[in-house]
């Protein structure tokens, strides 16, 4: 595929004060379930293009863009036959040039995915290797065990579920930890880096700020690909170091990607999906010559707990201050089930959705938001016969879920497809969501989305919040309560309220608040913002 594009530079990276990313807030586009410009039902760049003004307003820094390369859609885009172009699902590389430029014009930095632990089969380099061709080495593929090769080279299983490893025609397997259109590169050809290289700076000289790695854990494989001697692969990541996962040859790859970051102007970024067993683990990612920023896992899978909170808040904060880096607080994303959901459902669900939002622009750090959450939107539970997750119709793996936090956003209007496109919806949006829309709630006192805009321009007004320290001050269990800069933080996680010392003026809440000179009674499941 091939797609035209003026090399003309109009555009360039947002100004913005020296390591920007150290306390931004990063807003993720799922790109297919956004906002459908074209009318076909899907999302795309010109959709997304024309909602950016919502992001400006929300207040947000910098968006992330899920994957729009040309793919055949085996996993939502994570498959890519071309990283130089866009598929023409979501448009075409002038439709993103055209957003990079006009989220600039909005002050918004631009951040895009790129996934370089596996291509498509459809890749030109997967059809030629199926050929026999030399491009074979720039994948893992092995002779099979037993008599006649009929089995797996190892026991390794795919995420998806399932072997890792799809027999050929001519007898030989081949590694995907992921779908069988997945196939793993090899990163220690060199052909593999060179390739990279190229695509990042195609992307750069576009002017996207900076990119999100997908399976930044996953390049490297362990010398002789060992067997596991488990079942259940899946559900061991991030819980300890697999031969495939995490090994430490990944850190010599995004050492040389931050030098080619560097040599770029506009202080461009990269961010580490990197699933680790430990803070201490992830923090390796963040050193100062390596990538920008990791997602904190352990703080998004933390259960609706004070003192478990407290615990990952603390040993992340630890690790990855000892390497000087900043870090992230992450609820939500296109992968796990919504934290409004995981966190309960409900009215309930809502209300401790509502104060971790606060808890987590309050931490020292970088903060991402996913699209929707904005909204308090639930996770969607969908019929069998609407899913569209390829995990979904494998066994063994992760649970193949994931469309419920995938369906497109309600923009407005009274029914489906609540404004996100003349053509409907991919996957099928409730019928309560007519509340939950981004017109139904702009101007509501009260709202999720009004909070969320509250809370973000606050982070911004109040200078101790962002990048920086916090001070734990005591308070009773099941309750949170720490101090930055002029501000303090009070979290009750119980399911009572409960009565502490006024910390000071009351900034923002997320549950309607009325503090009394010297005590305030703190609602159950609820958290303040407090200037002092």
């Amino acid at each position: 595929m091939t797609q035209e594009l003026a090399r003309t530079r109009t555009d360039q990276p947002v100004p913005r004060a020296t390591n920007w990313w150290r306390d931004a807030v990063i807003y993720q586009v799922y790109v297919r379930s956004f906002a459908d410009g074209d009318g076909d039902g899907i999302g795309d760049l010109p959709g997304a293009r024309a909602r950016l003004p919502h992001l400006a307003e929300l207040g947000v820094d910098a968006v992330w863009l899920t994957p729009f390369y040309g793919s055949p859609q085996a996993d939502g885009g994570y498959d890519v036959a071309d990283y130089r172009v866009v598929d023409p699902l979501f448009g075409n590389l002038a439709d993103a040039q055209a957003l990079v430029y006009e989220a600039h014009r909005l002050g918004l930095r631009v951040i895009v995915d790129i996934v370089p632990n596996h291509t498509s089969d459809q890749h030109a380099w997967f059809r030629a290797a199926l050929a026999g061709g030399e491009e074979r080495a720039r994948y893992h593929f092995r002779p099979g065990r037993g008599a006649e090769g009929e089995l797996p080279p190892n026991d390794w299983e795919s995420v998806f579920g399932g072997p890792a490893w799809t027999r050929t025609a001519d007898g030989d397997w081949y590694l995907h930890l992921f779908a069988a259109e997945q196939p793993d590169l090899n990163w220690e050809h060199p052909a593999v880096h060179e390739e990279f290289e190229s695509i990042l700076r195609f992307w750069l000289d576009l002017g996207v700020d900076g990119f999100r790695i997908d399976v930044a854990h996953g390049m490297i494989k362990a010398e002789g690909m060992p067997d596991i001697g488990r079942r259940e692969q899946a559900k061991m990541i991030g819980a300890q170091v697999l031969p495939f996962f995490d090994q430490d040859g990944v850190h010599e790859i995004h050492r040389s990607w931050r030098r080619l970051l560097d040599s770029y102007d506009g202080e461009r970024i990269g961010v580490a999906e990197a699933w680790a067993p430990s803070a201490e683990r992830l923090a390796l990612y963040v050193r100062p010559d390596e990538l920008h920023q990791a997602f904190n896992f352990q703080f998004l899978t933390c259960a609706w707990d004070a003192s478990a909170m407290r615990q990952v808040i603390d040993s992340s904060l630890a690790a990855t201050t000892s390497v000087g880096a900043t870090t992230t607080w992450v609820l939500s994303n296109h992968d796990v089930v919504r934290h409004t959901t995981r966190y309960g459902g409900g009215e309930g669900g809502l209300r401790r959705a509502r104060a971790a939002a606060l808890l987590t622009l309050a931490l020292p750090g970088s903060a991402y938001v996913y699209q929707g959450e904005e909204l308090g939107l639930p996770e969607v539970d969908l019929p069998d016969s609407v899913r569209q997750d390829p995990a979904f119709f494998r066994g063994d793996g992760q649970e193949g879920l994931r469309d419920g936090c995938r369906v497109p956003l309600p923009w407005s209007g009274d029914s489906a497809p609540y404004g996100f496109g003349r053509g409907g919806s991919w996957l099928p949006q409730p019928d309560g969501w007519k509340a939950l829309s981004v017109a139904a709630q702009s101007g509501e006192p009260g709202s999720t989305l009004e909070l969320y805009r509250s809370a973000i321009t606050l982070r911004k007004q109040l200078t101790g919040l962002g990048d920086g320290e916090l001070e734990w001050l005591e308070s009773p269990a099941g309750t949170l309560v720490f101090r930055r800069s002029g501000v303090v933080c009070t979290l009750n996680a119980l399911a009572d309220a409960v009565e502490l010392p006024t910390p000071g003026r009351l900034a923002l809440s997320s549950v309607e608040l009325t503090p009394a000179a010297d005590v305030v009674r703190l609602p159950a499941e609820s958290c303040a913002w407090w200037t002092v």
